[in-house]
């Protein structure tokens, strides 16, 4: 289960066609004579017979066809008005999954295809006068066969060379026009009723400047925004000296290490230093760090005696004092406190709480002061989010007093800084950059950038794509932002120039009108669709730099049973192949998997300076339940 493999765009070649065409042929005919024969059985209009028409009057002829579309139907009849030649294409499905026998069949040669709005997802009548027109969204329709909700979870993805669009429907499926308009057509049709789904409004030039905001305004219209700053990055990470790594578009990924786990994964906590960890039900297993990737030690820190069971399942981990110390979170704590654990000792020292005002307040999530904070021996702060809260937290108790558990209550952390906003913020994830600015993720998907010096209001706000952003991820110089939604990965250029001429990150100042679309990583609908019973996203980040002038070569996600791995530089080439007669937002489809057993916890790059020398990037670590593997990667010869 260790092999990495990149999964090629699937063609509809001829031979698959033909192949079909005549199996096709056949069972048509069949089915027509079939049908006609239970069409003769059926027929209640039966008129009494007469010596001149052999037994059974004439039918006098329709008026219209109308007439007869309206008698086919009073007749209860399983009938199918024939598909109009303007929105019909022929339907493809793809069996056998990633097998040797995996192939496209033909599963209608005339499909009509309708976007039908409803809110009835199951029913298949559309026509229920009963229907919450407030509630309602758009369907696709294919024959008898497809009824789906319109969403990102389609996974649709065109192919106007081939005149073809693939998606996900419970199972894979594709569509192939007869014309270039008939794509077309179908594609923009398509595209308007995933912004109506989206947003809740149709799709003109009002709503999308009123979604967007006029300064963002490139992001509906990626044709007329300014991807110079793509480009200009790209230039300089390409001529600089300091970048090691120039763009491969062939690099394999080999497994070094895989082992199994004496009790169920959490959460993984890699180290930049001497050792990694991952934490589970009763404690915390420590890994060595290597030039391959992380081997156990045989060393086990176990949790205090009924510490474990009162507080399993953490969902955080984090290393602090040159990863000498470990903050715990965990959801059985209804997330109000954390817990700080000795390594060393493998003992609980404290249990701190969260608290403002003599009043007790929740944190959803915890993170360090910047990327490279956890090395910092006398670090006491640290960062929290909640719905409506970004602060900064101090574990020096202003008394001057240490306290720990067996002595006293929980100590109360410091509030050092920060801001509780109104409802309606709905931050759900957040991250730092080297500097220590802060990127805070959205239920509404939005991206807002902090500086390191204020909390209190974005410097940058980038709106939302429709879909809420559930983590995020900054590079170490601030100069890019990778959100993950659940179907969707969203790359943000941060740059801008400044009325000086100057260049500056959006976490500096306010970027103005002139900035970049993002670009989406996107999985082929194959892959989507193979990734196990979880397919969301999850976790996307950056491979790790902590020192200035290095740069991230990579992206890395878990979906399901995936790990997931984008060449970050193909990324930014403007020119990339992937690019090529898309229209929208740019998607990136070229990235590597990593297939496990089953689904995974947690999937990171080890940091920079356990690269060794000729490869592109430090090992790859994935862990799930019951193993944790360590990867190279390395070039082809």
């Amino acid at each position: 289960m260790g092999a990495a493999h990149s999964q090629e765009d699937l063609e509809i070649c001829t031979s698959d066609e033909e192949e079909y065409e005549e199996y096709e042929e056949r069972r048509d005919g069949q089915e027509e004579s079939e049908d006609e024969d239970k069409f003769e059985d059926s027929r209640d209009d039966t008129l009494a017979p007469s010596p001149s028409s052999g037994g059974r009057l004439p039918k006098p002829p329709p008026s219209s066809l109308d007439d007869v579309d309206a008698k086919l139907k009073s007749l209860k009849l399983k009938y199918t008005p024939p598909p109009s030649t303007q929105n019909s294409a022929r339907l493809f499905r793809y069996i056998n999954g990633n097998t040797p026998k995996a192939k496209w069949i033909t599963a209608e040669k005339f499909a009509a295809y309708s976007f039908v709005k409803t809110s009835q997802v199951n029913e298949e009548d559309d026509d229920d006068k009963n229907q919450d027109s407030e509630n309602e969204w758009w369907v696709l329709k294919v024959g008898g066969k497809i009824r789906e909700k319109v969403s990102e979870e389609m996974q649709l993805k065109a192919y106007k060379d081939q005149r073809r669009v693939d998606f996900v429907a419970k199972g894979v499926w594709a569509l192939k026009f007869a014309t270039a308009e008939g794509f077309a057509d179908y594609v923009n049709s398509y595209n308007s009723c995933l912004f109506e789904n989206n947003h809740g409004v149709e799709l003109n030039e009002a709503s999308k400047a009123k979604i967007f905001g006029k300064d963002f305004i490139g992001w509906a219209n990626p044709e007329a925004a300014d991807d110079s700053m793509w480009e200009d990055a790209d230039d300089i990470l390409l001529k600089s000296p300091q970048s090691a790594t120039p763009l491969r578009d062939a690099q394999d990924l080999t497994e070094a290490f895989e082992e199994a786990t004496s009790e169920g994964i959490h959460s993984l906590a890699l180290g930049a230093l001497d050792n990694s960890f991952l934490v589970g039900d009763s404690g915390i297993q420590v890994f060595k760090n290597m030039r391959q990737g992380i081997q156990g030690k045989g060393v086990f820190v176990n949790f205090e005696a009924g510490y474990g069971k009162a507080h399993s399942a953490h969902r955080k981990a984090l290393l602090m004092r040159a990863e000498t110390n470990m903050l715990l979170m965990s959801p059985m704590s209804q997330n109000r406190g954390i817990h700080q654990l000795d390594i060393e000792t493998g003992k609980v020292i404290s249990e701190w709480k969260f608290e403002k005002d003599g009043v007790d307040i929740s944190m959803s999530d915890i993170t360090n002061d910047g990327k490279g904070a956890q090395l910092d021996p006398s670090a006491s702060t640290f960062l929290g989010l909640d719905n409506n809260r970004l602060c900064r937290w101090d574990m020096r108790d202003r008394y001057g007093m240490v306290q720990d558990l067996a002595a006293a209550s929980a100590p109360v952390l410091n509030w050092a800084q920060g801001h509780q906003f109104s409802r309606g913020t709905n931050f759900q994830c957040f991250a730092t950059t080297g500097d220590g600015s802060i990127v805070v993720g959205s239920l509404d998907g939005k991206i807002r950038l902090y500086s390191s010096n204020t909390m209190r209001q974005a410097k940058t706000a980038f709106p939302g794509l429709g879909a809420p952003v559930t983590h995020v991820d900054a590079t170490f110089d601030g100069k890019w932002i990778v959100g993950t939604t659940d179907t969707y990965l969203i790359v943000i250029c941060t740059l801008f120039t400044d009325k000086a001429g100057k260049t500056k990150t959006g976490f500096e100042g306010r970027m103005g009108n002139k900035i970049a679309a993002p670009r989406l990583l996107k999985l082929r609908p194959l892959d989507a669709h193979l990734a196990g019973s979880n397919k969301k996203f999850r976790n996307a980040q950056f491979s790790w730099v902590t020192e200035d002038g290095k740069q991230e070569r990579h992206v890395v996600a878990t979906v399901g049973k995936f790990s997931v791995i984008w060449n970050f530089q193909q990324v930014k080439n403007g020119s990339h192949e992937c690019y090529h007669e898309q229209e929208g937002l740019k998607k990136c489809y070229c990235y590597k998997i990593v297939l496990r057993n089953e689904s995974i916890v947690d999937s990171r790059f080890m940091n920079d300076n356990f690269a060794i020398s000729g490869s592109p990037e430090a090992p790859l670590v994935i862990a799930t339940p019951m193993k944790v593997s360590s990867f190279s990667l390395s070039s082809k010869r």
